[in-house]
């Protein structure tokens, strides 16, 4: 019996029914995808017809709505500590979380915010909790899923605490989780290499945040070493994470039903990369 649900971050460019299209092409079981342009603040509305194709299209596939991650545009800060600029990335960020009720999805992924180094962390994080309450409020259906960062510039969300602390000041937790990005938890300084150090940065992951929060993950590799903060992806193997750490996932049932989304960096051998991480489960 499949247990783990793998897949890619593909292409909606046409609509968004052609990312399932391109899931299907690749082998994937799970995918990711942008619901609208993710460098853009604006966007059309998804129509009834739109919205029909996509979901037949889903159901054809075979892929449960569960296992789809829809990821939300780069643009919106919801820690921003301009209140012009906030309000602009909590409209969007509604927007995504509206469209994602259309289309059927459970899920919307996210990256938490920044400080622009003009307020401390804790104001920050109290911003982005703020939205993700006021959001929560005006839609039903959907969880908000908070992705760990490298801790790159300003980006909170790098250590386990920053998302416990917002999720410790959510109202409705039962709408409330977590992705957990490999590439982001090494560079942020947790090792996943050896079997060890992958058994004490989880432990640690549990203690702070708890694996009832863990509702998907993106498998990726690292260019960048141990602890450099710097977000740079890499395909499996070829980084300085190695395969290891990803057969451990691959046979770790905390990881079963959810999706786990490749975005690694060379999308021609995705297909490759989904049947490398099935022949590792035992």
């Amino acid at each position: 019996m499949i247990t783990k649900f793998v897949g890619a971050h593909t292409s909606a460019s046409g609509g968004v029914f052609n990312a399932v299209k391109h899931a299907e092409q690749i082998g994937a079981k799970a995918f990711a995808l942008f619901t609208k342009n993710q460098k853009r603040w604006d966007a059309k509305p998804l129509d009834t017809i739109t919205i029909d194709k996509f979901q037949k299209a889903l159901h054809a596939s075979g892929i449960l709505p569960k296992h789809v991650l829809p990821h939300d545009s780069y643009l919106i800060n919801l820690g921003n500590p301009e209140d012009d600029k906030r309000l602009k990335s909590m409209e969007a960020f509604l927007d995504e979380v509206q469209r994602c009720e259309l289309l059927g999805l459970d899920k919307l992924n996210f990256h938490p915010g920044s400080h622009l180094k003009q307020i401390s962390e804790d104001e920050c994080l109290d911003k982005i909790a703020d939205a993700m309450n006021r959001t929560l409020e005006k839609t039903k259906g959907v969880s908000l899923v908070l992705e760990n960062t490298a801790g790159q510039g300003s980006n909170l969300g790098w250590k386990f605490e920053h998302l416990a602390y917002i999720i410790d000041k959510v109202e409705d937790k039962s709408r409330v989780g977590v992705c957990i990005d490999t590439c982001h938890m090494f560079t942020a300084g947790y090792d996943i290499r050896t079997k060890e150090a992958y058994d004490a940065s989880w432990a640690e992951f549990e203690k702070i945040i708890g694996f009832k929060y863990l509702m998907g993950m993106h498998i990726n590799d690292s260019k960048p070493d141990l602890g450099s903060h710097v977000d740079r992806h890499h395909s499996l193997g070829l980084g300085k994470i190695g395969l290891d750490a990803f057969r451990f996932i691959m046979n770790d049932k905390r990881m079963d039903d959810i999706p786990l989304i490749l975005e690694t960096i060379d999308e021609t051998i995705w297909k490759e990369e989904i049947e490398l991480l099935y022949s590792f489960v035992d």
